[in-house]
C-alpha cells in the first residue's frame, strides 16, 4: 500500500475532496462522492466507465447482525452523476462464496445470474459483470477506471517493461495482468495477483484500464488521482524525447473551409449510414481531433481499432476512415464516402462472420459510428445527440491512448506482446506504432457478448419520433411552441426557429427542460430571406447532422387602424404565407435529397383558404395559394418527401396575429361586450368563445389541437399521407369542400 504522505505533487489533475464537505457524509455518501469527483474529470475517465466500491459494515435487515456489504456501481451507471440509490449492494461473504459454483471461464457467465441472490436488503439495482472484481480484491474502497494514460500503458507493446519502469520512479509496486475480459474469471485472477505482489498498489489490466485502492474513501481517492497524474507525467516526459513526433508526424493540412465542407456532407453522411436505422450526429475538429487524422499514421492506426472495451462498445472495432486528400477537390468526397461505406459494411459483416457462434446476438447494423476526414474532421453518430457527442469523446479518448502508446515506445522497436495470455495468444494482437489492439476475436466477444445485449433490451423503448430532427420555423409561440413541446415529447430532437430570437431561446429551454437540454436548438429566421433560411438549415445540420420533419407555422394578418389593406400590405401578406413558403421548402431539398431517406414536410394552411369573406381578401388569397402549394410540393417532392398541411379555423390562444389591438377589433366588430382593462388572455378568451359558437363542436380551437394534427401528419403514422389538409376548425360548416 502506497503512503499518501510520500506521493508527489499533482501536475495535471487536482485534488478536489473538500474535508468540510466529507466530515458530514456516512460510508455510502463518502463512495458516492468519491465516486462524482473521480467521474467529473474525463481525464480519470470517461462517460459510463469504470466502477468504484467499498465493503462496509452494516446491519442483516434481518437478524441485526452486523454483516460486510459490497457497494458497487451499478450496472449502466455513470460516475460523475451516479446517486446513493445508483449502486448495487452484495453480501459480501455470499458473493466470495460463488466461487464454489464457479464451472471455469467458458461458462463464467452463468455466475451473473447467481448476482441477484447475494443482494442485500432487497435492492433492485443490477450488478454490474465487475462486481466481482471488486469483491475479489481485498481492499475496503476500490477504484477500476479507464483513464487515457492508464490505458495508453496497458496498450502498449513495451506496457510491462514501461509499468517497471514507472514503479522504479515513482516508488509504486503496481502489477500486471494480461488480458483478461472482465468477468469472475478476472476477479480471481486480481485476487491472486494482487496475493503474489508484497506492497501491490495497483493493477494494469492489459489492453483495459487500471486499479487502485485505498484503506479510506480520502485515500482511495488520493491513491487513485495521483497514479493516473504521475502516469500522465511519465508518458509526457517520453513522449517529449528528442525526435519523436505524435501519429509519425503530419501529412496533410487542415482545409481553412473544413467547417464548409463538414456542413455540405453531413446530411449525405449522415443519410448513407442511416439506411438500417436513423442516427443523429455530432462533429468535431478539435486540433486533437485534427493533428490524428492529418497524421501519417492515421490510416493505419484508425483501421487497427480500439482497445478499450469502454471504447468500442461505442465506437465499434474501428472507424471509418476516409482516404482523402484534403488537396482535392471536395466535389469527390461523397463518391469516396460511398465506396468506403461499401468497403467498411463489407468488413464489418466478414467480421461478424468469422466470430459469430450459435448462440451470439444477431448482425446490428454494420455502418459505422466514427467517421475520420483528413483535412476536415470527425463525425460521430448515436441513437440521440448525447450518444453522438459521447461516441466522439470516447473516440478521441482512443486517440489519447494511441498518442500516449506512441510516446512510450518513443525510439524502440519492441515486438513483446504482454497484453497475451490465457484468453487470447500473442499472434491474435496486432500492433502498430507501439499500439497494441485488443484482437476481433475479443472485441467480438465484447461487442456481441449476451450480457450486453440484455443490457441493450433492458432499455427503454425508443419512442415514436425517436432519431429524427425536426426544424419548426415560427415555433417561438402559439401553434409553433406546442409543436415544439409534442415533438419532443414524442422522441425528436428539435430546433426551433423564429424571427422572435428571445422566443425560440425560451421555447428552446423548455424543451430542454422536459428532455433534456442535448436534445434541442434554437435559432433566427426569416423565411423571407433565402440566407436566414439557409443559416437556420445549416444550424441544425451543425447540431444534428440533418433534418427529417420541416414544420412552418409562421403566417401574417394583415391589419391597419382604419382597415383598409394597402398594395404594400398585400403584398407582405402573399410574400410571407406562400412565397417564403416556397422558398424555405426550397432551400430544404438538396438537404433532403443528400440524405435519401423519408422526410417530411408540414406546413400551415387556414380555413380561410376556402372561405370567402369581407375584411380579409389578402389573408384567405395567400393561404388558398399555399393549400394549392402542399399539393405541388407533395408531387413535385415524391417520394422521398411527403408534404401535407393543417387548415386550422381562428387560433386566437397564444398567437401572435392577434395582438391587443386586433382582438379589441374584432370584439367591437362583433359587438361582443369586454372591458377595457381585461388582459390580453382575457380578451382573446371572449373573442375565441365566440369563434367557437360558429362551429359544430361549439369548441375554440387550442395550439394543441393544431400541433396534435401536424404531429401525426409529420410522423410515421400517416406515411401513406402526403398532398392533403386536415382542418382543425371544430366543424367549420362554412368551410366544408364543394
Amino acid at each position: 500500500m502506497s503512503d499518501v504522505s510520500k506521493q508527489g505533487k499533482l501536475q495535471f489533475l487536482e485534488d478536489r475532496w473538500d474535508d468540510a464537505v466529507a466530515a458530514k457524509l456516512d460510508e455510502p455518501e463518502l463512495l458516492r462522492y468519491r465516486s462524482n469527483l473521480l467521474g467529473s474529470d474525463l481525464r480519470i475517465t470517461n462517460f459510463g466507465g469504470g466502477n468504484t466500491s467499498s465493503k462496509l459494515v452494516q446491519a442483516d435487515p434481518i437478524t441485526g447482525d452486523p454483516v460486510k456489504v459490497l457497494w458497487v456501481k451499478g450496472s449502466g451507471g455513470d460516475l460523475g452523476s451516479i446517486k446513493r440509490a445508483g449502486f448495487a449492494t452484495l453480501y459480501l461473504d455470499r458473493l466470495l462464496s460463488l466461487e464454489k459454483a464457479y464451472k471455469g471461464v467458458e461458462l463464467e457467465d452463468e455466475m451473473v445470474d447467481l448476482y441477484p441472490m447475494c443482494t442485500f436488503n432487497n435492492n433492485p439495482v443490477a450488478a454490474s459483470i465487475d462486481t466481482p472484481l471488486h469483491g475479489f480484491l481485498p481492499f475496503p474502497h476500490v477504484d477500476h477506471l479507464h483513464p487515457d494514460w492508464g490505458i495508453a500503458l496497458a496498450a502498449s507493446a513495451n506496457g510491462k517493461l514501461k509499468m517497471e519502469e514507472f514503479n522504479k520512479e515513482f516508488g509504486h509496486t503496481l502489477a500486471w495482468l494480461p488480458w483478461q475480459r472482465p468477468g469472475f474469471e478476472l476477479g480471481m485472477m486480481l485476487r491472486k495477483i494482487v496475493e503474489e505482489t508484497p506492497g501491490c498498489d495497483g493493477v494494469v489490466l492489459g489492453g483495459h484500464g487500471l486499479f487502485t485502492w485505498g484503506e479510506t474513501q480520502r485515500e482511495s481517492y488520493l491513491n487513485t488521482i495521483t497514479i493516473i497524474d504521475q502516469l500522465g507525467q511519465f508518458i509526457q516526459r517520453h513522449g517529449a524525447t528528442a525526435g519523436h513526433v505524435h501519429f509519425g508526424g503530419g501529412k496533410v493540412k487542415t482545409r481553412e473551409d473544413r467547417s464548409e465542407i463538414a456542413l455540405e456532407i453531413f446530411p449525405y453522411l449522415r443519410g448513407l449510414v442511416s439506411r438500417k436505422q436513423r442516427w443523429i450526429g455530432s462533429f468535431s475538429d478539435i486540433p486533437q481531433v485534427l493533428d490524428f487524422v492529418n497524421s501519417t499514421h492515421a490510416k493505419d492506426l484508425a483501421h487497427l481499432g480500439t482497445s478499450c472495451p469502454d471504447h468500442f462498445i461505442r465506437t465499434k472495432i474501428r472507424p471509418m476512415y476516409i482516404d482523402w486528400s484534403p488537396e482535392s477537390d471536395p466535389g469527390e468526397l461523397k463518391g469516396i464516402i460511398e465506396t468506403a461505406l461499401e468497403t467498411y459494411r463489407a468488413e464489418y459483416a466478414q467480421y461478424y462472420k468469422n466470430h459469430a457462434v450459435a448462440d451470439s446476438p444477431a448482425l446490428r447494423d454494420a455502418s459505422p459510428t466514427v467517421v475520420l476526414i483528413p483535412g476536415v474532421g470527425m463525425f460521430t453518430f448515436g441513437k440521440n445527440k448525447t450518444e453522438a457527442r459521447l461516441t466522439g469523446e470516447f473516440y478521441i479518448n482512443a486517440i489519447g491512448v494511441m498518442q500516449g502508446a506512441g510516446a512510450l515506445g518513443a525510439g524502440v522497436t519492441c515486438t513483446d506482446i504482454p497484453q497475451a495470455g490465457p484468453a487470447a495468444t500473442a499472434d491474435q494482437f496486432k500492433m502498430f506504432s507501439n499500439y497494441v489492439a485488443l484482437p476481433a476475436s475479443e472485441a467480438f466477444r465484447i461487442e456481441y457478448w449476451k450480457l450486453e445485449e440484455a443490457k441493450i433490451r433492458r432499455q427503454p423503448p425508443e419512442k415514436e419520433l425517436s432519431r429524427r430532427v425536426a426544424l419548426i420555423v415560427g415555433g417561438g409561440s402559439g401553434i409553433g411552441r406546442e409543436v415544439a413541446l409534442l415533438a419532443s415529447a414524442r422522441g425528436a430532437h428539435v430546433v426551433v426557429a423564429d424571427r422572435d430570437t428571445a422566443g425560440a431561446e425560451a421555447v428552446a429551454a423548455e424543451v430542454a427542460a422536459l428532455s433534456g437540454k442535448e436534445t434541442v436548438s434554437w435559432t433566427s429566421i426569416d423565411i423571407r430571406d433565402r440566407k436566414t433560411i439557409k443559416a437556420a438549415l445549416n444550424a441544425t445540420l451543425q447540431q444534428f447532422g440533418g433534418i427529417d420533419i420541416l414544420i412552418n407555422t409562421a403566417a401574417l394578418f394583415p391589419s391597419s387602424p382604419d382597415g383598409i389593406i394597402n398594395d404594400a400590405m398585400w403584398a407582405l401578406t402573399l410574400e410571407v404565407n406562400v412565397t417564403a413558403n416556397y422558398l424555405l421548402t426550397d432551400e430544404s431539398t438538396s438537404i433532403f435529397k443528400d440524405q435519401g431517406i423519408d422526410g417530411s414536410i408540414v406546413l400551415t394552411s387556414s380555413a380561410n383558404a376556402v372561405v370567402a369573406k369581407k375584411g380579409s381578401e389578402a389573408y384567405d388569397v395567400s393561404k388558398a395559394a399555399l393549400s394549392h402549394l402542399v399539393r405541388e410540393l407533395a408531387v413535385s417532392m415524391s417520394p422521398l418527401v411527403r408534404v401535407n398541411g393543417i387548415s386550422p379555423a381562428t387560433v386566437v390562444k397564444g398567437s401572435t396575429m392577434f395582438p391587443r389591438d386586433r382582438v379589441i377589433a374584432s370584439l367591437k366588430k362583433y359587438n361582443l361586450p369586454f372591458v377595457e382593462t381585461d388582459t390580453d388572455d382575457g380578451l382573446r378568451n371572449v373573442l375565441a368563445g365566440f369563434y367557437a359558437k360558429r362551429t359544430l363542436t361549439h369548441q375554440p380551437i387550442d395550439p394543441k389541437d393544431c400541433a396534435a394534427a401536424i404531429m401525426f401528419l409529420a410522423g410515421p403514422a400517416a406515411r401513406c399521407t402526403t398532398g392533403h389538409l386536415i382542418p382543425v376548425d371544430g366543424g367549420l360548416v362554412e368551410a366544408y369542400l364543394r
